[in-house]
């Protein structure tokens, strides 16, 4: 009898299934019919409203306005010639430059503040209203307080109190000489033609003058001559009804109460002031024997407070900029204080232990471990500012809304605005889009770093 031995293979475990087996299994079929259903809605919303345009907008940029001839790089040209789109890129630098600084510099600030106070909900409740309402409707609202008339803006309003208290506009600040007996100017003042001596009588009648500017006016008289002295009255020579004749008081014409006067002598040296009464009458007593020339102070004229033009050309974008970071500054301190109160606090106590004192506790401590929230509050405010839009569009009126361009409303205005060139439109969206795209890079390789 002969020995023979049997060796069993194992089955080769490591090969993979073939086609046929994987198509073969219904479970596996399934599982993956199951995932492209929930999957499709989402490829197909991120195909039709996403992929599509993109792709569309860039083909677009390469034609003309009409879309039916090619032009190449002509689109992209034309983005770097016309002085208002480099307005609008120039904007954008501003926009990159100031607000995400400034905004999270803010929150920062409210951030830790808020630790220290009692009503910190209540402010930080108030601080982050803004982003409760659309970023248009804020618009809205600060191109109403930025309006230059400061019984309509707020903000005008505000100045003109300050500013009136320290120059007080005059009582007539509208006001005219009736006659050519009177020269100069509101801001300089005006002048008597002539000089006066002791003895007599001025007649200076002023005109232009609203009837609710003199309602503390009584009939104006023509005074008796002062021996030794210098008379006169300041009345509205203007007879209600009209007729009458310029330069004489008549019935009706009142006296304008709280002129300034000034007398001079030959070398335009001031000699005395006097101030108007009710009836307007003024009297300068004892001035001697010399010559004097007379004249209503500038201050009599001086105009209230007219307010700044906040929506002018020159100071458009610094306005809506001050607008966005109203509405942005809330979000910056919610976000910063949260990651204030994820900060172990017996680190910090640790270094006040080591004797640093608040400042230094801040910088060395609170400030790195808050990086990671300060960067996310700086970059998402980049990629905010750079397609800036809406709050623009609302607060610049159209007269200066070349001076307050920014990328994303030239595209609107070039595509949609009225100029209907949407090859033109398409590239500057197109250069939109590549200024965002790192940044957005960024901010995924940082989540990634950081996860």
């Amino acid at each position: 009898m002969t020995d023979s031995s049997i060796t069993a293979e194992p089955p080769n475990q490591g090969a993979p299934p073939t086609a046929d087996e994987a198509g073969a299994d219904p479970g596996r079929r399934r599982r993956f019919l199951v995932a492209l259903g929930f999957l499709a809605p989402a490829l197909v919303f991120l195909g039709v409203w996403i992929v599509y345009p993109t792709v569309y907008t860039v083909v677009r940029s390469f034609y003309d306005r009409s879309g039916d001839a090619f032009v190449g790089l002509d689109n992209y040209g034309t983005l770097f010639t016309t002085d208002i789109l480099l307005t609008a890129i120039r904007n954008n630098a501003i926009w990159v430059l100031v607000v995400p600084a400034v905004v999270t510099a803010i929150g920062l600030v409210f951030g830790v503040l808020t630790e220290r106070i009692r009503w910190s909900v209540a402010f930080k409740t108030a601080v982050f209203m803004p982003m409760a309402i659309s970023m248009f409707a804020a618009g809205v609202i600060w191109h109403i307080m930025y309006t230059q008339d400061p019984s309509q803006g707020t903000i005008n309003a505000a100045v003109r109190v300050v500013s009136d208290a320290v120059n007080p506009p005059g009582v007539l600040s509208g006001a005219a000489p009736s006659g050519d007996d009177l020269r100069g100017s509101a801001a300089q003042g005006y002048r008597l033609q002539g000089e006066l001596k002791a003895g007599e009588v001025a007649h200076l009648g002023l005109t232009r003058i609203p009837a609710s500017e003199v309602k503390d006016g009584v009939q104006a008289v023509v005074p008796a001559t002062v021996e030794g002295g210098i008379t006169g009255v300041v009345w509205r020579d203007f007879k209600p009804g009209g007729g009458g004749t310029a330069g004489e008081v008549e019935d009706g014409e009142v006296g304008i109460p709280g002129v300034t006067l000034r007398l001079t002598d030959a070398s335009g040296a001031e000699v005395a002031t006097a101030t108007s009464g009710a009836d307007g009458v003024f009297t300068f007593p004892d001035v001697g024997d010399a010559s004097y020339r007379l004249g209503i102070a500038s201050e009599t004229f001086r105009e209230s407070y007219g307010g700044v033009s906040w929506l002018g050309p020159r100071l458009i974008t610094p306005a809506i900029i001050i607008a966005y970071i109203w509405v942005w500054a809330g979000f910056a301190m919610v976000v910063i204080a949260a990651g204030l109160a994820a900060i172990p606090r017996d680190v910090l106590e640790a270094a006040r232990t080591d004797g640093a004192t608040e400042w230094q506790v801040f910088r060395r401590v609170t400030a790195p471990l808050l990086a990671p929230v300060l960067s996310v509050v700086f970059i998402t405010m980049i990629i905010n500012v750079l397609k800036v839009f809406d709050i623009v569009l609302s607060v610049a009126p159209p007269s200066v809304q070349d001076d307050a361009n920014v990328i994303a409303l030239a595209m609107w205005r070039t595509s949609f605005g009225g100029v209907n060139d949407f090859g033109l439109g398409s590239a500057i969206a197109v250069f939109l889009f590549l200024l965002v795209i790192p940044v957005l890079l960024l901010n995924v390789r940082r989540f990634r770093r950081e996860a």
